[in-house]
């Protein structure tokens, strides 16, 4: 206990850390259950469905399947970087999270705030330095294999990635105008209220709606991570899988849980810049929509209850007694006033991103990869100029109240 009292930033700081990758990583083996399922029942499909109840047991079976799996390197491949590529992807994919604030900063342990690993002035500008760097682990990836389907991988994520950062900063810089800030919290503040004083929606005084800049964004973004209909450096019907063609076992998962960690990155940010965060969408009088979470938790209770007792046979139903019970007993301590008070801002953020990885499952599950040259085409020739002038049509309008008490 001393130690404790003696030493509160250290012990604060490492207990966050530790529960934000126990968090992240089970939430990397889950999404790629999620991206499955969501796919298959958008193309009438199953999905998972053997391994555990509604196979929730798949991650489980796919990472033990990784670890127990031949790792071959590739006679002609340099050792150390083609080693060095999946952990400097992983690594810089994880580091970002760091800085996201999953709550307000009212909600602190031992005086420093739980609900943010670090929270920085300059946050915004820490997350594009670290995630510039990304483009290294796929570039390296394909350089070091030696074989050149994944050299062409890598070079085309390389000229990806740069080309459609530009677009997805450019998207950034008007709502760092709007609030005049690069600290996430303060972000969020400047967006108090309900949704309408979020900065996708608002219209006000020196305010410019962002709407456009949140297309330009997430379409930049979902080029940024390699997904589909933008995931030309994986391209499995052109170069068999692109840069990570040469990897196998935990190697090769390795970049796949980047890529889901860039895309949380990428879904947080979005939710902060232009969803108001961690605020709820409705007005601080409707107080009875604090009881959200634990009623949607009871309502899942409810329904795992009855998809124990009707339709869940052998071990499914013992494995949904046990999910069933833990949605129950933490629906039921959501209830209480302090848990009640401090859940509302991680609710709100989360369902957020949730929602924001839906839509990203849904844009691979329905559009068609583009040609190279029209994935180039659309970053420099339309992505670009239409967030430049978003960028100028903003400070316009920010600049010209000031401009005519000027006059």
């Amino acid at each position: 206990m001393d130690f404790i009292t003696q030493h509160p930033v250290l012990v604060v700081s490492l207990a966050k850390i530790v529960g934000l990758m126990f968090v992240l990583m089970t939430t990397l083996a889950y999404l790629s259950w999620f991206e499955r399922k969501v796919i298959a029942h958008i193309q009438s499909r199953w999905g998972p469905y053997y391994v555990g109840a509604h196979g929730l047991l798949q991650p489980l079976a796919d990472g033990v399947k990784f670890l127990f799996k031949e790792d071959l390197t590739p006679p002609g491949a340099d050792r150390f970087v083609y080693i060095l590529a999946p952990v400097l992807a992983l690594t810089l994919a994880m580091t970002t999270l760091a800085l996201i604030p999953f709550g307000p900063p009212s909600v602190q342990w031992l005086g420093e705030s739980t609900l943010i690993v670090a929270d920085s002035s300059i946050g915004l500008m820490f997350v594009f330095a670290i995630t510039s760097m990304g483009v290294y682990g796929v570039a390296l990836a394909g350089w070091s294999s030696n074989s050149k389907y994944p050299l062409l991988g890598g070079l085309r994520s390389s000229a990806q990635m740069i080309s459609y950062e530009v677009s997805l900063t450019l998207a950034v810089v008007g709502v760092v105008l709007l609030s005049g800030t690069l600290n996430f919290n303060e972000m969020i503040a400047h967006q108090g209220g309900n949704f309408w004083h979020w900065n996708i929606f608002y219209v006000g005084h020196g305010s410019f709606p962002q709407i456009v800049g949140f297309l330009c964004y997430f379409m930049s973004a979902v080029a940024e991570t390699n997904r589909a209909p933008f995931d030309l450096p994986e391209g499995e019907t052109e170069l068999v899988g692109g840069f990570h063609t040469e990897y196998s076992s935990f190697k090769f998962a390795m970049f796949f849980m980047a890529e889901y960690a860039n895309m949380i990155t990428v879904s947080c940010l979005a939710t902060i810049l232009f969803f108001g965060g961690w605020l709820s969408p409705f007005p601080e009088s409707w107080t009875f929509m604090r009881y959200l979470p634990p009623v949607g938790l009871l309502a899942l209770a409810v329904y795992l209850a009855y998809d124990t007792v009707v339709l869940a046979r052998g071990i499914a139903r013992i494995q949904l007694i046990v999910v069933t019970t833990g949605a129950l007993v933490i629906g039921l301590a959501c209830l209480h006033p302090v848990v009640l008070a401090i859940i509302q801002g991680p609710f709100w953020f989360l369902l957020k991103v949730g929602l924001i990885m839906f839509f990203y499952v849904w844009t691979r599950a329905t559009l068609p990869r583009l040609r190279y040259d029209q994935l180039m085409s659309f970053g420099w020739k339309f992505l670009l100029p239409v967030s430049l002038a978003n960028l100028v049509i903003t400070a316009l309008v920010k600049v010209w109240p000031l401009l005519v008490n000027h006059g």
